[in-house]
């Protein structure tokens, strides 16, 4: 029995000295537990930086991206803006030009006009004179380069004679009785009509059947 107690009492002392131990600074599990949370301790601080620093990034991106989002727009709405005046001044370009055009061909028919009733006036015969020949012909290339003009400009005459009266195109100055023309059928035309492209720049004035 006292052996027992002995051991008892020996074993119970060894516990308690295991169990001191492990509570004494530096030694032991305690020691480790300490250890552990002194490292970690930097380390949640390192991934708070971490974690901040990502933020700011992300958010100096996001305001990056909303800056070049704005000047994309801003650079679209600039270049149709561009695009609209420029075809607006081809536009006007091309009517300027057509207008000039035009000007300049309504103050060349009334030229045009009399070389015509020169050469109806003044048709080369067998008996035209030697001196009068070079004028003639003067007249004749004369109008030629006038008409070779006129088709490069787009400017082609009106046709009348024959035809139906057209008002888009015909002003009927006379009307005279014709035994084989119907009514309003374009017997003869006093002045020749012209047009650029498709615009009537000068009537065609004709004389219809009644």
């Amino acid at each position: 029995m006292k052996i027992k107690v002995n051991e008892g009492k020996e074993g119970y002392k060894e516990q308690q000295g295991e169990e001191e131990e492990k509570n004494i600074p530096g030694t032991g599990e305690a020691s480790e537990n300490i250890a552990a949370q002194c490292e970690a301790a930097p380390a949640s601080n390192e991934d708070e930086l971490c974690c901040a620093r990502i933020a700011e990034l992300e958010m100096e991106r996001d305001r990056h991206r909303e800056q070049a989002e704005k000047f994309r727009d801003e650079l679209l709405r600039k270049a149709a803006d561009f695009e609209n005046f420029r075809k607006q001044k081809e536009r006007e370009a091309m009517l300027a030009s057509s207008r000039a055009l035009e000007n300049i061909v309504r103050e060349l028919l009334p030229l045009i006009d009399d070389v015509k009733r020169v050469l109806t006036h003044a048709q080369m015969n067998s008996e035209t004179s030697s001196d009068a020949r070079p004028y003639i012909e003067g007249v004749e290339l004369l109008k030629k380069n006038l008409d070779r003009w006129l088709e490069q400009k787009g400017v082609t005459a009106i046709e009348s004679k024959g035809l139906k009266l057209d008002v888009n195109f015909h002003e009927a100055i006379s009307q005279i009785d014709h035994p084989e023309a119907e009514s309003d059928t374009i017997i003869d035309e006093y002045q020749t009509g012209y047009l650029l492209g498709d615009k009537v720049i000068r009537h065609a004035k004709v004389i219809v059947a009644r």
